[in-house]
Order: structure tokens, then C-alpha cells, then sequence
């Protein structure tokens, strides 16, 4: 089935799906190897799990494997089934009544893999595969699609997107991270359906969404069907807003806020540059950076010509409450909306890093999101007016601190204070920030001393 020269699952986890589809049919059951690791094999991609479908039911499953099971999808004919420290989707063949809630079946039958195949979303996610011989078989053309590169409903695509609502976003995904291509008669129904898409709960549509941003070559691919079928419209409006807001030719030569974005996002993804946050986040930041470009939009003075051009004031800091409100409303974890928030609201900090103080570029270079800063930075200039200048000035400082902390204790706390004499109350909180700015600037003891003679006066920041 897996050749030694194509990219697999590990052997140990190949082995363990193996001997649960060896137990189930010693004891007379059919049992296969099924969905995405049959397509994903087929395609030389590498394989992350291995779902096996089988005539077996749920309950002769958990007889057969006592102790190693969680009936997590019983309802649903799906028990989870733990081996050698790997977890295995074990599904019985089925087929699928009536879907009232846009995502589950009112009921389920057992059925024959035909028929199973039939229910399934995709032609590529519905083929079946020995696990010894490799034999696959396809009762849905989906090798045919797999050859085309085309993403296909099975059977009516209407039908299929009614069933189960997320499978539009799904059909993006998979059109965006295979670089396939979108079946026509599949694309009219998303645009027909996409209203619905917000009866899918927000944590699925994120997950969706995450995966087709992180995952595909090419982002664009898929934020761009996302606009063309009006799920765009759906899910983040704020990032249809950005298309046709133009932006000054002088410093922004590729074009309207929505190019820009596009191009950044694509190259990101070719770069994938370790910054210490999820990869999803930086994503994220960069594709939500400008978001407050749109209502910002206005025609006013160059701040160093004078001449009447487009400009954007306090975009970041209002793009940064915006992402708040997008990420709350796809109910993201909060150490994912601060870190996407934090870059969003930070992205235009670093403008005039060559005229900080030392104390506040020390503050900006110590934060935890800094290096992720940097690499949007980075890509904001790359499709903008490729002056590195500042950019290379922040990192070479950045680069400096490799040897120390950037932002080291403070040497001085408020019990320092407090034995020096220096009353408690609502002043000493801006005296111990002035005193740790000039630990950073190296001016430690030259402030102590101005503080041993003004004992009741905040040291100058």
C-alpha cells in the first residue's frame, strides 16, 4: 500500500491500523482503510491519520478491542479505537437518513460500502483501500477527479451542502491546499447556499478556515473563491471591505489593500518563518493587518510634502479593535485573539525605530510577539516600496540581544523604594517605569541619584 519512497504514515502507526483491520476480519468482518488517507496516499501527500470503515457494528467493535475503545461517535457508528498510542477512526459502512440540523443524520442504517461512498462529501474523500494489497475501490470516480484535479460533490452538490453546511468551506479548503480546480456545477451550488453558512457553529467555521489559510500553498487561492462564492461575505466581511481601496501609487505600487493582502499571505506561506507564535496566528495577523484601512480612508496632506494624497490615520490601532471583535466572533482561544490582536495594533509602531529612545525600542523588542512583528513587517515592505531600511535596523537590534535579555529584571522594585524613604501610593507605579527605562538606557545610577536628591519627584523618562 505505502511504498518506502512516497510519503506515509509512520510504520508503527501503518502497523497498528493494520492489525485492527487483521482483528476485525478474523472475526468475519469486511475492513478497509477509507477517505483522505486513501486520497492522500494516492497523491504522494503525507499521511496524518488512517480512518478504517468496516461491516463490523459499533458494538461487535468494542467487543473485539475491550479496554481500547471510546464510543465518542456511537450514535453515528464511529468508535475511537486506541492502539500502540495511536487513535483510529473504526466507522461502520452506513448510509444516512435525513439531516435536519445542517450537520447530523435524524438517523443511520448499516449499510455496504457502496452505499457508504455515496454519503460521503467529495468524489477524492470517497474511495476505499485494502490495507494489505492496496487495492482501491472507487464507486464514486473519484480516482477520475484525483487525475482531473478536480473537487466534486458526490451526487447532487445542493443535496450534499444541505446535508451538512460546512462542507462549502470544506470544498474551498481542499480546492485551495490540493490546488485543484472547483467543479463548476459544485461552485454554483456554494454560491446558492453560502447565506446559510452562519447556521454552522463559529468554532467549526474557524477551524475550516485556519486549516485553509495555514495549509495552502497559496492562500489566495482560497480567500479568492471564498469572495467569488460569497462565503466571504459570510464569514469576514471585513476582509471583503479591503477590496478596491486604493492606496498612494508612491508607497504602494502593487495595488488596492485587498492585492496587497493577497500577495502577502502567498508569500508568507512560501517562507513559513519560525517567529515563535502558531503559524496560524501569524496568518492571521497578516491577513487581518489592514483591516482598518477601509474606514480609515481618507485624502489629506502628505506629513512631509503637503501634497493631498490617500492616507489611513490610526488604522492599526482601529484594525486591532476590529480583530478583537472578528476573532471573539469566531470564538478563538484568547492566547490566539492577543497575539493576532497585538500585531494588528503593532504593525505601524515600528515606522520610527531609528528615532526611539533606547528604553521604548528595548520595550518593543522585548515583546513576546516581537519576531512575529518583524516577519510582517517584513512582508508588509516586500509588497509595498521595499525600503528595508528600518526593517534591517530592528532586526540587526533585535540580533544584538542574543546574548542578554532584552528586557532583564529590574533591578529596582517597590520595596526598594519603600527603603529608600519613598512614600507608597498611585506615584511610585510611573517612578519604579521611569527608573527600569533608565536601567535600559544605562543610566541606572545617574536617576538613584537624582532620586536620593528629589526623594518625593518621578525621575525624567
Amino acid at each position: 500500500m505505502f511504498s518506502m519512497n512516497s510519503p506515509s504514515p509512520t510504520s508503527s502507526m501503518l502497523n497498528s491500523a493494520r492489525a485492527i483491520t487483521r482483528t476485525l476480519q478474523a472475526a468475519g468482518h469486511e475492513a478497509l482503510f477509507a477517505g483522505g488517507c486513501v486520497r492522500d496516499r494516492l497523491l504522494g501527500r503525507p499521511i496524518k491519520d488512517i480512518d478504517i470503515a468496516t461491516s463490523a457494528t459499533p458494538d461487535a467493535i468494542e467487543a473485539l478491542f475491550p479496554g481500547q475503545t471510546v464510543a465518542v461517535g456511537k450514535s453515528f457508528g464511529v468508535i475511537l479505537v486506541l492502539k500502540d498510542g495511536f487513535t483510529f477512526d473504526v466507522a461502520t459502512f452506513r448510509s444516512d437518513g435525513a439531516y435536519l440540523d445542517g450537520r447530523h443524520p435524524t438517523a443511520i442504517t448499516y449499510s455496504t460500502p457502496e452505499k457508504d461512498a455515496s454519503r460521503r462529501d467529495f468524489t477524492i474523500n470517497g474511495l476505499f483501500e485494502h490495507p494489505v494489497t492496496g487495492d482501491v475501490l472507487d464507486y464514486v470516480q473519484g480516482r477520475a477527479d484525483l487525475e482531473a484535479r478536480l473537487i466534486r460533490t458526490i451526487g447532487n452538490p445542493d443535496q450534499r451542502f444541505e446535508e451538512d453546511r460546512l462542507r462549502m468551506l470544506r470544498a474551498i479548503r481542499f480546492t485551495s491546499v490540493l490546488s485543484f480546480q472547483l467543479d463548476e456545477a459544485t461552485r454554483e451550488a456554494i454560491q446558492n447556499h453560502a447565506e446559510s453558512i452562519n447556521q454552522v457553529s463559529a468554532e467549526r467555521i474557524a477551524k475550516e478556515l485556519l486549516r485553509m489559510l495555514s495549509e495552502s500553498p497559496k492562500p489566495s487561492v482560497g480567500l479568492t473563491l471564498l469572495l467569488q462564492t460569497g462565503l466571504l461575505e459570510q464569514i469576514l466581511p471585513e476582509v471583503v471591505a479591503l477590496k478596491d481601496v486604493a492606496q498612494p501609487p508612491k508607497y504602494h505600487p502593487e495595488g488596492d489593500v485587498w492585492t496587497h493582502t493577497l500577495l502577502m499571505v502567498d508569500t508568507l506561506a512560501e517562507r513559513r518563518t519560525e517567529t515563535g507564535i502558531p503559524f496560524e496566528q501569524l496568518m492571521l495577523g497578516v491577513l487581518l493587518h489592514d483591516i482598518g484601512k477601509p474606514p480609515a480612508f481618507c485624502i489629506a496632506p502628505d506629513s512631509q510634502t503637503g501634497e493631498m494624497r490617500i492616507r489611513f490615520p490610526n488604522h492599526a490601532p482601529m484594525g486591532a479593535t476590529m480583530t478583537q471583535a472578528v476573532l471573539e466572533r469566531l470564538k478563538l482561544p484568547s492566547a490566539c485573539t492577543e497575539a493576532v490582536v497585538t500585531l494588528v495594533g503593532e504593525h505601524m509602531h515600528f515606522v520610527d525605530a531609528k528615532k526611539m529612545r533606547v528604553a521604548r525600542l528595548r520595550r518593543l523588542l522585548g515583546n513576546p510577539y516581537f519576531a512575529a512583528s518583524l516577519e510582517l513587517m517584513w512582508l508588509d515592505i516586500h509588497h509595498s516600496n521595499k525600503d528595508f531600511s528600518t526593517w534591517e535596523f530592528l532586526r540587526d537590534q533585535y540580533q544584538s540581544y542574543i546574548t542578554e535579555p532584552i528586557l532583564p529584571e529590574p533591578l529596582i522594585r517597590g520595596r526598594d523604594l519603600l527603603a529608600r524613604g519613598f512614600p507608597a501610593g498611585p506615584a511610585m507605579g510611573p517612578l519604579l517605569s521611569d527608573l527600569y527605562d533608565a536601567q535600559l538606557e544605562g543610566r541606572l545610577d545617574e536617576a538613584l541619584a537624582r532620586l536620593e536628591n528629589s526623594p518625593t519627584q518621578c525621575v525624567p523618562g
